[in-house]
């Protein structure tokens, strides 16, 4: 429960500090939602507005006013999300989640179809991963960070085998963007924004742990509904449609929300977000393509995280998109 109030509190003052006018995370709908299969959950439906935080060669091939839309189905401990962009038809994000009490030793957590392709497994560590200078603050520094009130930290090197209890977050990542000649430049870009996402919200959940420790369930939907408006506020949007109310509404009734696709009946993927199975590799851009060099980083990650400490673990396939699964390792 410690994992899950602090994620929900990290996301929510999270995008606010990255949101400013015109660019940030505009919330569209937040509710309850009962799946059949999953019970009741929380249904998200976000637009992120990113063109700024774009690459040059990426800023040339889209509009000014660019943003993908997020749509999350919350059944804690599992969670679907998937990301797409009606301008890019051919991209898209598919993002499992799973939670486990270990130390992400688990490496058949998603044992399916995939199992016959080639996947990247990585640990993302909260503490000593190295983080883009842009995000670098002292004070969430896990080096160097104590909490005053749960006495956690300072994190020592090697923290993942010593820490007890610890949880894991493992993700299956699976990045798709099927344009010849910028396809594995994209991919390999997205999963190293996943990545960097991964760690500095992980990081940022710890350092922030004094602030939420003391919060019910309740308490956090209701600091979520209140920022989440003043962030719609910021970055120029109206207030969304957030329900926190304790009657979810049934996947199957009339009046679910009209945006979001069926939820699975099973573990497996809603259809329109289902990794794609026995599909032809893409051949990847000719040599002689003009295009300026990518930043060198790799796939992304997993993290573990120490609110809850962090480790991260992911995998990416190779043909034609790239699965990762990435844990997020926590104190519980």
């Amino acid at each position: 429960m410690q994992y899950r109030i602090g994620q929900l509190y990290m996301i929510s003052k999270h995008s606010h500090e990255q949101s400013d006018r015109g660019e940030g995370v505009e919330v569209v709908q937040n509710e309850p939602y009962e799946d059949p299969a999953h019970g009741q959950g929380q249904f998200t439906e976000k637009r992120v507005y990113l063109n700024s935080k774009l690459p040059s060669w990426a800023r040339a091939v889209v509009p000014k006013i660019f943003y993908v839309t997020e749509k999350a189905w919350n059944y804690y401990p599992y969670t679907i999300t998937g990301e797409n962009c009606s301008f890019l038809p051919k991209f898209s994000i598919h993002i499992e989640t799973k939670y486990e009490d270990n130390k992400g030793c688990n490496d058949n957590i998603f044992d399916t179809e995939l199992k016959e392709q080639e996947r990247e497994v990585c640990f993302i560590d909260i503490a000593y991963d190295e983080i883009p200078d842009r995000y670098y603050k002292e004070s969430e520094d896990l080096r160097y960070f104590k909490s005053e009130k749960t006495s956690r930290g300072v994190l020592q090197e090697g923290w993942r085998d010593t820490q007890d209890p610890i949880m894991c977050s493992y993700k299956l990542v699976t990045v798709k963007f099927e344009v010849w000649g910028l396809q594995t430049r994209v991919e390999q870009f997205v999963h190293k924004v996943i990545r960097d996402v991964l760690l500095l919200g992980h990081r940022q959940a710890f350092a922030w742990v004094d602030e939420w420790i003391d919060m019910t369930m309740d308490e956090v939907r209701e600091f979520e509904r209140a920022i989440q408006e003043a962030t719609n506020q910021k970055i120029g949007m109206f207030p969304p449609s957030i329900s926190i109310s304790e009657t979810p509404l049934s996947s199957c009734a009339l009046t679910g929300p009209a945006s979001a696709p069926s939820t699975p009946m099973c573990t497996d993927a809603p259809e329109s977000l289902s990794v794609p199975k026995d599909r032809p590799r893409k051949k990847s851009a000719p040599e002689t393509l003009t295009l300026p060099d990518p930043d060198p980083s790799g796939i992304p990650q997993s993290s573990a995280l120490s609110p809850l400490p962090v480790s991260n673990h992911l995998q990416s396939s190779t043909p034609p998109s790239s699965n990762s699964d990435l844990a997020e390792m926590g104190e519980q």
